[in-house]
Formats: structure tokens, C-alpha cells, sequence
């Protein structure tokens, strides 16, 4: 059912928690299947993604979706980053099952909200200080 790749990635993930000074934090859920995923960002000064953390509570696809997207985009650019979709996702866990697609699609779009929060929070913070 679940290829190596995803059942490495549920059983041994290796970004798991919180980052508490976060430069951005992006949720995305699933009313459906009830799961629901966070994704914690720090970048630096050139836009390069320094460390990433999520925070996922649902089935093993969506803990490995989650995972693999971290893995994904840690040392990238936020533009790179942005250029993740849920068919690169399950590509790189070697497929998924077509009724777990949908976690594919709540973990790049929960890492795709969290790049649009760090750019909000920049937002405020230069028209705070102009």
C-alpha cells in the first residue's frame, strides 16, 4: 500500500516540532479526514530556508507528506519553495495511494501559507517602521 519512502518517513521523521521564534507558520487542514498539519519556517538574510519544523496530526501519509516536504525545501530559497506542488511531493515518496493524494496537497499548501506569513509579517514590520 505505502512505498518505503513514505513508511521511512512516518516511522523516522526528521523534522518534527515547533520552532518558537518562527519567521513563519503555516496550517492547512482537512475537515474530511480530520487532519491537519503546521509548518514552522526560519530563513535568512538571502531568503534561504535555515530550518523547518512541522507539527502534524493525522494518518501516516499525511506525518510523511509532512516530512518529506520539510526535507524538501530545507536550504532552499522561499521561491524555490514555492515552486513545491503535491505531485512533487508524492513523486519524491516514490506515489501514494490515490485516496491519500489529499495529504500531499495539505502539506505543500501548509508550506506555501507559512512563506506567505513570513512575507506578511515582513510586510508589517517595514510599514511599522516607515
Amino acid at each position: 500500500m505505502y512505498s518505503e519512502k513514505v513508511m521511512e518517513h512516518f516511522m523516522n521523521p526528521r523534522h518534527v516540532g515547533e520552532i518558537s521564534d518562527a519567521d513563519g507558520v503555516g496550517t492547512e487542514g482537512n475537515p474530511v479526514c480530520g487532519d491537519i498539519m503546521r509548518i514552522y519556517l526560519k530563513v535568512d538574510e538571502e531568503d534561504k530556508i535555515t530550518d523547518i519544523k512541522f507539527k502534524t496530526f493525522g494518518c501516516g501519509a499525511a506525518i510523511a507528506t509532512s516530512d518529506m516536504v520539510c526535507e524538501m525545501v530545507l536550504g532552499k530559497t522561499l521561491d524555490e519553495a514555492m515552486q513545491v506542488t503535491n505531485a512533487v511531493v508524492a513523486e519524491a515518496l516514490d506515489g501514494l495511494p490515490p485516496n491519500k493524494m489529499h495529504c500531499s496537497n495539505l502539506a505543500a499548501d501548509a508550506l506555501h501559507k507559512a512563506i506567505e506569513d513570513l512575507k506578511s509579517r515582513r510586510q508589517k514590520r517595514k510599514a511599522e517602521s516607515s
